[in-house]
């Protein structure tokens, strides 16, 4: 498939298949990675846009979810992706939108906690916007989107992105563009 026929491809919506585990940058005292458990809600609309809700969860299962992060924006097509055939560098640049739901009460309280300056006081099931503001807790830079030097890869009918690097780094350079296939998104029906 060319990168046309790619992107054509890719519009729709599509959903984790299970909860998934990352590596997160964070540390267990012994100085291991802690494990970040999630699931993901993307939908790749025309013009290349793209909304990602993702759900951060307490437990493997995703029983105790802890938050919702809602991001909107565009994708940028950078070229081949040697990782597999067919597969896309992109870029992921939320330049429309970016909210956090708290979910659970003790990360009400954290955020209270780390992050009160210009924001109301959070609440369970309460959004607020991140957009554009510093947010410590997800490291956001005031005046500055969150970007990700990602993946794109369509195969057997499913949509992989690139596996978080196992030292919990982010995306957030080229260098640290993955060079591994993530578990898929499934197509929602």
């Amino acid at each position: 498939m060319n990168v046309d026929s790619i992107r054509q491809a890719l519009i729709g919506e599509w959903a984790s298949i299970a909860p998934e585990i990352r590596p997160s940058a964070a540390k267990n005292p012994d100085g291991t990675l802690k494990p970040f458990y999630l699931t993901r809600d993307f939908k790749a609309l025309d013009g290349d846009r793209f909304e990602l809700a993702v759900v951060n969860s307490a437990d493997p299962y995703g029983k105790v979810p802890l938050a919702r992060i809602l991001i909107r924006g565009h994708m940028r097509w950078r070229g081949e992706h040697p990782v597999a055939p067919g597969a896309q560098k992109v870029d992921f640049v939320a330049d429309e939108g970016y909210e956090v739901t708290p979910m659970h009460q003790g990360f009400v309280d954290l955020l209270n906690q780390v992050a009160s300056q210009g924001y109301a006081r959070w609440e369970a099931g309460g959004a607020q916007s991140v957009f554009g503001k510093a947010f410590v807790p997800f490291g956001l830079v005031e005046g500055q989107h969150f970007m990700e030097y990602d993946l794109v890869h369509l195969s057997h009918g499913l949509l992989f992105w690139g596996a978080r690097n196992i030292d919990g780094r982010g995306f957030d350079t080229e260098a640290n563009r993955p060079t591994h296939l993530q578990i898929p998104l499934a197509r929602k029906p």
